[in-house]
């Protein structure tokens, strides 16, 4: 079993910065793929990176790419998503998940087995 706990959301005003972090309680498997997702009022959860537990691969959004970055820190059992060039439209609440089995499906929150607790981010015009 596997525990996650987002922290780091806030309010900021666009073009600002924040770094969100993940502590997970439990064994992390070096298959795992650790997932950030987010989801808007009204909207569905949607991908926003992924980064594998073992080798470090990672992906983003399109709409994410060359503003936002993450990474893990096995010894702290921790992963991180640096937020940068924040916009209003990345208003939402964020989720940290874990997946047990292959990259491949890293996009599709329905196949992750855990889930945080989420944390809200909001950026002010």
């Amino acid at each position: 079993q596997v525990q996650l706990a987002e922290s780091g959301g806030g309010l900021v005003q666009a073009g600002g910065s924040l770094r969100l972090s993940c502590q997970a309680s439990g064994r992390i498997f070096s298959t795992y793929v650790m997932g950030w997702f987010r989801q808007a009022q009204g909207k569905e959860r949607e991908f926003v990176a992924a980064i594998g537990w073992s080798g470090g691969g990672t992906d983003y959004a399109d709409s994410v790419k060359g503003r936002f970055t993450i990474s893990r820190d096995t010894a702290k059992n921790t992963v991180y998503l640096q937020m940068n060039s924040l916009k209003p439209e990345d208003t939402a609440v964020y989720y940290c998940a874990a997946r047990r089995g292959s990259w491949t499906y890293r996009t599709d929150p329905t196949l992750y087995d855990y889930w945080g607790q989420g944390t809200q981010v909001t950026v002010s015009s």
